[in-house]
């Protein structure tokens, strides 16, 4: 998940996007800040955001296998509590969304699932536009609509003629067979 879906899932719950991207950005702006500072930010049964200082070491570099003296560093880090290790775990269940929650939650993905839906039969439409006209290479919209709606008269056109043949076929072959049996009888 990254911070744009993050901040859709918390806009699912509160039915605010605007406030829920303002809320993630103050938060991660204001954890930052203290960790900078050396202040620990701890979230209980979440975990403890801090400042950890790595002390100078001799390290080894990978392609020649030579020993590297390492300086000492500061790190940001993230310890987590003992709530989430054991919801990761499986030690403990997730707790449940309230009714009112899960019915905005729902709501918010059946708008996205339906805007997906629509952006793909956009994007299908598109590129089946693109296939049909590229011998013609339209440099504009509008003439790819008419190269479009040329094809699909010419479609139209060729089922008309197909239907006709079919029919016409069919009005031959009912005159000639009582023309046969005719000659059949005359022959007996």
């Amino acid at each position: 998940m990254n911070k744009a879906e993050f901040v859709d899932r918390i806009a699912a719950r509160t039915g605010d996007r605007a406030a829920a991207k303002e809320v993630v950005d103050v938060a991660i702006d204001e954890i930052q800040r203290a960790v900078v500072k050396g202040e620990k930010v701890s979230f209980a049964g979440f975990g403890v955001f801090e400042k950890r200082q790595r002390a100078a070491r001799m390290a080894r570099n990978p392609r020649t296998g030579e020993a590297v003296r390492v300086k000492k560093t500061v790190i940001p880090a993230f310890r987590p509590g003992t709530g989430f290790k054991e919801l990761v775990t499986g030690k403990r269940k997730m707790p449940r969304l309230s009714t009112a929650k899960k019915s905005a939650a729902k709501k918010t993905a059946a708008k996205k699932s339906t805007t997906k839906k629509s952006t793909a039969k956009k994007t299908t439409r598109a590129a089946s536009t693109r296939s049909r006209s590229v011998a013609t290479a339209p440099a504009k919209r509008g003439t790819a609509k008419k190269a479009t709606r040329k094809a699909a008269a010419k479609k139209t056109t060729a089922r008309k003629s197909t239907a006709a043949k079919k029919s016409t076929a069919k009005k031959s072959t009912a005159k000639k067979a009582p023309a046969r049996k005719a000659s059949k009888r005359a022959r007996r």
